[in-house]
């Protein structure tokens, strides 16, 4: 006769139950509860006045956030139902149960907190003897926003639009009117045709109001280049046309997207599809612990224009690195000369790479052109360090330091989405994703 163990899901328990018999000494949430009990109180976004009803405490919120997102779970409805099915997470909030909207709003509303954490992980990581800064890579991956690119209207399509919202508007205002003396007409379906695109429109108004507002910026910020310009051409007495000035009415093609304004359609490639995304750019320490030092988002798909703001914040907080490792995409001279002016060593590529290998599986292109030398004298500097022996063997470090963080984030992690909108919210849930790897990865070198 088989033998089996019995059970018995209404025996209740003969001894009050405690949870930290139920989680492993060598767990993760252990690292995490110590860590979010040394970050500044005063770093946190609370009701200080201590009116109304009683809040969670700020460290517990901030414990179960970064355990959640270490372990792939983003969504606030998914963490709030962690802490009743999860044994971890119930032991971090200490069997409490925020509802999903507290969770959304801690989130939201402290990047402050997730910011002081950040340092204080990598302060533990010096105290461990884990981390220095010397050599560190830089890139950026493109991260889905959360809204859809068939939510994104041109400039021109979006004044159509606009002009037979209120065509069609002032009907429905004619027709509720004359509905009015009509029994048979359902007093509540005109009105919520209207108020629908009233909306719409009000959106759209949004919309093209946001395209104008940045050609507008742009135009501004372009005019003393074309002021300068304008002054050579008359010094020279040029009587032909002269330089054309900036245009501070948006292009028909300039996009915005009613979900999400800040985000923008990129691609990866050209060989992939556009989306509605985000740049989520990364520093990455390329000495041996991997773990990331800096972190920002950029509305730009290009990842030049934040080089130069993302590791001169390195420098100011964590400390100033030896080299920086950086692809073709931080080919930009400006900041490569703001950064070698504060001691930096900066290697970049000046050009993307034929990609043929010794044993490459497709032919090789009949009538490959080689590609072109570089006209700029700071690239043509650069080209001459890179083929350097010294140059080659740290560059090597770049694709096998920040990539890799990368694809753990992505595909250990799953975090492939935001789940926040707008640009200061993305930035706040990106240091908080980057946070938690920090957490994991420092738990992981300490445990070996």
């Amino acid at each position: 006769m088989a033998n089996f163990i019995p059970y018995d899901r209404t025996q209740g328990f003969l001894l009050p139950p405690d949870l930290r018999d139920w989680v492993p000494e060598d767990d993760l949430a252990h690292f995490i509860i110590e860590a979010a009990e040394r970050v500044d109180i005063r770093s946190f976004r609370v009701n200080w006045q201590g009116t109304g009803k009683a809040q969670y405490h700020p460290r517990m919120m901030l414990g179960l956030l970064v355990y959640c997102y270490a372990n792939g779970i983003f969504s606030s409805r998914r963490i709030e139902r962690a802490t009743h099915r999860d044994v971890a997470v119930r032991f971090i909030a200490a069997d409490t149960h925020p509802d999903h909207d507290t969770i959304a709003a801690f989130r939201r509303e402290n990047g402050g907190a997730f910011a002081a954490a950040f340092a204080h992980i990598l302060e533990m990581a010096r105290e461990m003897k884990l981390l220095s800064v010397g050599m560190v890579s830089i890139d950026g991956t493109k991260i889905d926003a959360n809204a859809s690119k068939i939510r994104s209207v041109r400039y021109d399509r979006a004044k159509t639009l606009r002009t037979k919202l209120d065509a069609d508007i002032a009907e429905l205002m004619a027709r509720a009117e004359a509905a009015d003396t009509e029994e048979t007409a359902d007093p509540q379906a005109l009105p919520d045709e209207i108020a629908r695109r009233q909306a719409l429109r009000d959106k759209l108004d949004a919309a093209c109001a946001r395209l104008e507002a940045d050609a507008a910026a742009r135009a501004e910020e372009e005019r003393p280049a074309f002021e300068e310009r304008q002054r050579a051409h008359e010094a020279r007495n040029r009587r032909g046309r002269g330089p054309k000035p900036p245009d501070d009415v948006p292009p028909p093609d300039a996009q915005s997207n009613l979900t999400d304004p800040d985000s923008k359609l990129m691609r990866k490639s050209k060989r992939h599809e556009y989306r509605q995304s985000y740049n989520a750019q990364a520093v990455v320490d390329a000495d041996g612990s991997q773990l990331v030092l800096a972190s920002t988002v950029s509305q730009s798909p290009s990842d030049g224009p934040t080089f130069e703001a993302t590791i001169s914040k390195l420098c100011d907080t964590v400390g100033r690195p030896t080299t920086v490792l950086g692809d073709a995409g931080f080919a930009n001279g400006d900041a490569v000369s703001a950064l070698e002016e504060r001691g930096v060593e900066v290697l970049v590529a000046v050009s993307r790479p034929a990609n043929q290998r010794v044993y490459d599986f497709r032919p090789p292109k009949p009538d490959a052109d080689p590609p072109p030398e570089p006209k700029a004298e700071w690239r043509k500097a650069m080209k001459r360090t890179m083929e350097t022996e010294d140059a080659k063997a740290k560059y090597k470090k770049r694709k096998q330091t920040v990539e890799p963080v990368f694809g753990i984030i992505k595909n250990v992690l799953g975090f492939t989405r935001f789940h926040l909108r707008g640009l200061e919210n993305v930035k706040n849930e990106w240091l908080l994703v980057t946070l938690a790897y920090n957490c994991k990865r420092t738990f992981n070198l300490k445990a070996v």
